[in-house]
């Protein structure tokens, strides 16, 4: 039983800290695609916000302020940078009406690209280390429950708690306000919307800069829970939280559990020799390596016959077309 314990106590933080920021990417991108805008740029935004909110982190990091602040101030920035890169897909997609899939792609080509060149001339290297330990050790009060305590709040990232605080606002927002309501018909069926007077335009950028902001955030979350250092790229993690969110059905509880389900895989995938159970099995190191993503492609493979995607995803507005 003890070694039952030992071995939760040891995966449970890992898995939340996947599961948070393939969470919330996921959440960014449901936004920008309830709204009818396809946002595949989640990666490449991700990077932005990443690369700009390390960047800040790292020049703060001998001002003397809180690392928890510092923390703070780097997950704005992230929001803040990603929410202007998402506004090019934005532009692109909603007021030129172009193909919001090369869209995409490009922000995605172009996203690490400028931020390795940027770190070379300023730092002499691609990898910015952040430095500093951002983990809360332990929360007050509540790290002294048992088993929870130890589980949930030791040992955590602000992220982790800012996490849960985004995941409930965004249910209120797209089920309980009139901006979710005019997201989801924007979605679902835009001339009508527009019948209604709502500014089918303005939704859908609303939709596509609150992904930019949130993959943002969650690029610097990534940063902060994994890599310790930018290097330029999020390890796939943009393209992941897309499949966690078509494993989702586009809706924020199925998102959850989509992303606490590939979270623990790609745990179990990385750490599997800390595992008891598994380090009887002389299974190779490679066939671990590629579970996440066979798993990812299984999954999407049964998951997309039943795929509820908005209807009117992927199609530039025309007033004019009915």
């Amino acid at each position: 039983m003890s070694e039952l314990f030992d071995t939760l106590s040891f995966l449970t933080p890992l898995i939340i800290a996947s599961m948070v920021p393939l969470s919330i990417v996921s959440l960014g991108g449901l936004f920008s695609e309830r709204s009818g805008v396809i946002n595949i740029a989640l990666e490449g935004i991700m990077v932005m916000g990443g690369f700009v909110g390390i960047v800040l982190m790292r020049a703060l990091s001998d001002s003397g302020l809180p690392l928890q602040l510092i923390a703070l101030l780097g997950l704005l920035t992230g929001a803040f940078i990603g929410t202007v890169y998402a506004g090019l897909h934005a532009f692109a997609s909603v007021t030129m009406k172009s193909n919001q899939i090369i869209s995409a792609t490009a922000l995605n080509l172009f996203a690490p690209a400028l931020s390795v060149f940027i770190a070379r001339i300023y730092f002499g290297t691609s990898n910015i280390n952040l430095g500093g330990n951002y983990t809360i050790s332990e929360v007050p009060v509540l790290s002294s429950i048992p088993i929870i305590g130890p589980l949930l709040f030791t040992n955590a990232y602000l992220s982790t708690y800012l996490g849960i605080a985004i995941f409930t606002i965004a249910i209120v927002i797209l089920y309980k306000t009139r901006l979710g309501l005019r997201i989801r018909a924007c979605g679902e069926n835009p001339h009508a919307a527009d019948s209604l007077g709502v500014n089918v335009y303005k939704i859908r950028y609303i939709g596509v800069l609150i992904s930019g902001a949130l993959a943002g955030m969650g690029g610097v979350i990534f940063v902060l829970s994994f890599a310790t250092r930018f290097q330029g790229t999020v390890s796939g993690f943009g393209f992941l939280a897309l499949a966690v969110m078509i494993f989702g059905q586009w809706k924020p509880r199925g998102i959850l559990l989509a992303a606490f389900f590939f979270a623990t895989v790609r745990v179990i995938a990385n750490a599997y020799t800390a595992i008891p159970v598994l380090q009887d099995f002389s299974i190779p190191t490679e066939i671990y390596s590629m579970l996440p993503y066979i798993i990812t492609l299984v999954v999407l493979a049964f998951a997309s016959k039943n795929s509820k995607a908005p209807a009117a995803i992927g199609e530039p507005y025309d007033a004019g077309k009915r």
